[in-house]
């Protein structure tokens, strides 16, 4: 095998390896970088194979028929291998259809020049036969668009190999072999162009393209060159919220991200990396200190800084990073900002602090309303009876004054000592004691209170009770209930009108309901008092019925203590009935205080006519 064939065999190989990298980028096609090498192993296939065709040609038409295949690869390779040193790198993304449009206006005229030739010869001046070697077969005369192309590619070549410099000091070990595996692929061709330059006839960059074929297949199949590009993973590193830097085995920061540089400026004002993590972090010894203690697993600890007249803190980590076996090839210090975080959590403490000064503000409050307002009241409601009595007598025209007077003062008194009872239930102070309790005799001792109020107005009140009915509650609470349904159906019934008190086994539960003919309640007061709100809103000026509705709040209170619930059912016009329930039964009555009452009746009349 002479010359002139095992170098076409080897081009022949070239090609073949080329087009096996343009196969393994299309797997990747959805990749721009993919895409691009594809275009680059197909323009270098080409340069080869029209090369390989050259070196056989036996005649000026067949060598120029090979140079025409030569010059659909020969004069984008270049540009498209700095395209896609642009796509890795992350340069000029807002502009970069506009710098492709620019970068590729050259490697296009020389195309269209070279195809041209004959007319012009701007590329190719002459064809010589070559009489001293069989290769080449014509040595050609360069025109000056020719070394125009040439100049514009060792620019773009070296214009690729500034981009990649400064990311190859910033970058994981990975990414590093990536880039030394792109350089590679165009330092062999470039390298071995020289050559050409040199006076050597035969032109080796075709073999040079073999070369960066062979490390490009090396680069995808172990470093996964086409898989996660450098700019992916750099942009995955800036874009991570916490602040990242990376240490390798001896302490030495390799990398930083945009977040850590917040974090600690001094980063930024290293020029060069890999830097000593002693003398970049020399203002934060205890940080120092942390990260020299960390010898196994992860580790947390917090970190504090100031800047811009701000405190800043964070939860530091430490992870260390080991390679496919167990050799430890560095660390990593993550910062999780979490100064939102603990601000908030001292505005809680400020907020608690200060609920807690009101409240002990309202304790003082209710503990006044308890002593020095109660009492008086109570007072007056006393002085407005013996006046009420006094000026009845002497002064009729007067007696319906003093009788509202009075009135007023008792349902002022009623819901100061409703407001009381639901404090103490709400501080817990109210001691729920439940005992046994005769229904009946519970009930009659509560229509004896309130049978004077009830003569006032001439009210029938009635109690319709089994006396074997025997309820488990709190004496206190269930005098309280009583007094407050019974004082409320008072107060909406007309002269003349009638309470009935009742009650029904019903399981293990007493339904107790207290019934009367009066007003009834309108629907808005209805939805008022359905409310689940101790102070309820909706008060018109002038209304008396808030303690009312303030009294029915705490008694569904104290029901639902004793485990049961409040309802009503109400008719304007006909009246309304409460009933609540007690957990209860028909049996032996238990131990109870009878109040002094002794009748067996079912039915008694306090107040009547």
């Amino acid at each position: 095998m002479d010359t002139r064939q095992w170098m076409s065999v080897t081009l022949f190989l070239a090609t073949a390896i080329m087009l096996f990298v343009s196969f393994l980028s299309y797997r990747k096609r959805h990749l721009p970088v993919a895409k691009t090498m594809i275009l680059i192993m197909l323009s270098a296939a080409f340069y080869a194979l029209g090369y390989a065709f050259e070196v056989l040609s036996r005649n000026l038409d067949e060598m120029k028929l090979s140079l025409q295949i030569e010059y659909i690869g020969i004069p984008f390779v270049s540009t498209l291998w700095l395209l896609l040193a642009i796509q890795f790198t992350g340069t000029a993304v807002r502009y970069r259809r506009r710098l492709v449009l620019l970068l590729f206006i050259v490697p296009v005229i020389v195309f269209f020049l070279h195809l041209t030739n004959d007319w012009h010869h701007l590329i190719y001046e002459q064809y010589i036969l070559n009489t001293d070697s069989a290769i080449p077969l014509y040595t050609t005369i360069k025109g000056p668009w020719y070394e125009v192309h040439t100049l514009y590619n060792y620019s773009v070549l070296l214009c690729g190999i500034l981009l990649f410099i400064p990311m190859y000091w910033r970058a994981l070990p990975i990414v590093r072999k990536q880039i030394v595996v792109l350089l590679l692929g165009a330092a062999a061709p470039m390298f071995l162009n020289t050559f050409f330059w040199t006076g050597l006839s035969v032109d080796l960059t075709p073999f040079g393209f073999a070369v960066s074929g062979i490390a490009y297949v090396w680069g995808i199949l172990r470093f996964n060159l086409l898989r996660l590009t450098p700019l992916a993973l750099a942009k995955v590193f800036e874009t991570i919220r916490d602040g990242v830097v990376l240490l390798d085995y001896e302490d030495q920061i390799v990398s930083y991200n945009r977040a850590a540089e917040e974090v600690l400026p001094e980063l930024g004002l290293t020029k060069r990396y890999p830097a000593d993590m002693e003398k970049v972090l020399t203002a934060n010894p205890e940080l120092l200190e942390r990260i020299r203690a960390a010898s196994g697993g992860e580790e947390r600890f917090p970190f504090h800084s100031v800047h811009a007249n701000r405190n800043k803190y964070y939860n530091c980590s430490i992870s260390l990073v080991y390679d496919s076996g167990n050799i430890l090839i560095g660390r990593i210090l993550m910062f999780n900002d979490i100064t939102e975080l603990k601000e908030s959590e001292a505005r809680l403490r400020e907020n608690a602090r200060q609920l807690s000064e009101l409240n002990a503000f309202k304790d003082k409050l209710f503990t006044v309303v308890a002593h020095d307002i109660r009492d008086p009241i109570a007072l007056l409601v006393s002085l407005t009876e013996l006046l009420g009595d006094e000026w009845t007598a002497a002064d009729f025209e007067h007696a319906e004054l003093v009788r509202e007077l009075k009135g007023q003062v008792q349902s002022t008194f009623n819901l100061v000592d409703n407001l009381l009872d639901w404090y103490r239930s709400q501080k817990g102070k109210v001691v729920f004691r439940p005992l046994g309790w005769n229904l009946q005799q519970v009930v009659r001792q509560a229509l004896l209170l309130s049978g004077a109020k009830a003569g006032m107005k001439q009210i029938r009140m009635l109690e319709n009770i089994d006396e074997k009915l025997t309820v488990r509650a709190d004496k206190e609470m269930l005098d309280l209930i009583l007094r407050n349904l019974l004082s409320n159906a008072i107060k909406f019934t007309g002269i003349g009108g009638e309470i009935e008190v009742g009650a029904a086994l019903e399981g293990d539960m007493i339904v107790v309901s207290v019934r009367d003919n009066g007003a009834g309640i309108d629907d808005e007061t209805s939805e008022l008092l359905r409310l689940e709100e101790p102070f309820l809103k909706g008060l018109v000026s002038g209304d008396d019925s808030g303690d009312t509705r303030f009294g029915i709040a705490l008694t569904r209170e104290f029901v639902r203590i004793h485990g049961g619930s409040l309802w009503f059912e109400s008719e304007p016009g006909i009246g309304t009935t409460f009933s609540f329930t007690l957990f209860g039964s028909a049996g032996i009555r238990e131990t109870f205080d009878n109040g002094g009452w002794e009748e067996d009746a079912n039915e008694s009349y306090f107040g009547g006519r």
